[in-house]
C-alpha cells in the first residue's frame, strides 16, 4: 500500500511539472516578440539645421527681392533736408560750400550763415527751382554783430533777392529732399475716386451727337368759309 501511494505521489508531481512546463511554453510563444525601442537621434528635437553659404546668398537675395519699400506719401519733413550754401568771400576770393540742415548754422570768421529752410519744385513741375531761406550776421568794427540779410535766395533766379555785402556772398546750391511719389492729381487705381472718375467720363461721351430729327408735321385742313359758294 505505501508503496502504491508513492508512485501515486511521484505520478502526480510529474503530471503538474509537465502541465506548468507546457502551459509556460504556451505563453512565452503567445507573447509578442520584444523589440529594442528606437534610439533617439542626438539631432531629434533640436533647430533645422544651418544653411550652407550658397543657400544662405540665396535667401538673403530672396528676401531683399520679397522686400519692397512702401511708396512715399510725403515730402521730406523741413528738419531732415540738407541744403547746401555756397559762400564767397570777395576781399580774397575764397568760396567754400556750407552743408546744413534747417536750424543749423556755421561762423566763418566774422560772417555767421545760419539755414532756416530749404525747398525745391517737385519733378512734375513745370519750372524748376531751389530756394533756401538764410540769414547772415556780420561783426562789426564795434565788436557788436548785426544781420545782414533775411530772407530766400533761389538757385535759378539770383537777382530775385541776393545778399547786399561789400565782402560777403551766399547763395544756395542744392536742397536735398524726396517728393511723394504720385502728383497732387494723380488718382490711384482700384479707388473710389477713380471709379467716380471713370464712370464720369463714360456719361460724358466726347463723341459729337447728332441733332435730334423731328418728323414734319402736316397741316391741319381749315374749315370752309362761309362766302365760297
Amino acid at each position: 500500500m505505501k508503496t502504491i501511494a508513492a508512485g501515486a505521489v511521484i505520478a502526480a508531481g510529474l503530471g503538474l511539472a509537465a502541465w506548468t512546463g507546457v502551459s509556460a511554453l504556451q505563453g512565452r510563444e503567445a507573447a509578442p516578440p520584444q523589440t529594442a525601442a528606437p534610439r533617439a537621434s542626438p539631432e531629434a528635437g533640436s533647430a533645422t539645421p544651418p544653411l550652407s553659404p550658397s543657400r544662405q546668398r540665396q535667401a538673403a537675395r530672396a528676401g531683399a527681392t520679397a522686400t519692397v519699400e512702401p511708396p512715399s506719401k510725403v515730402a521730406t519733413p523741413m528738419a531732415q533736408r540738407v541744403g547746401v550754401l555756397g559762400v564767397l568771400n570777395k576781399r580774397n576770393g575764397l568760396s567754400r560750400d556750407l552743408s546744413l540742415m534747417p536750424g543749423q548754422a556755421v561762423r566763418l570768421g566774422d560772417l555767421v550763415v545760419r539755414l532756416r529752410a530749404c525747398e525745391e519744385t517737385a519733378p512734375w513741375e513745370a519750372e524748376h527751382m531751389t530756394g533756401a531761406f538764410v540769414q547772415t550776421d556780420v561783426l562789426g568794427r564795434d565788436a557788436k554783430w548785426r544781420r545782414v540779410f533775411s530772407g530766400w535766395l533761389y538757385k535759378e533766379s539770383p537777382s530775385l533777392n541776393a545778399v547786399q555785402h561789400p565782402i560777403y556772398d551766399v547763395w544756395p546750391k542744392s536742397c536735398t529732399m524726396r517728393f511723394p511719389d504720385t502728383g497732387p492729381e494723380t488718382v490711384a487705381a482700384g479707388s473710389d475716386a477713380a471709379a467716380a472718375s471713370l464712370a464720369g467720363s463714360a456719361r460724358r461721351s466726347s463723341a459729337r451727337k447728332s441733332p435730334t430729327t423731328r418728323p414734319p408735321v402736316e397741316p391741319t385742313p381749315s374749315a370752309p368759309s362761309s362766302n365760297e359758294t
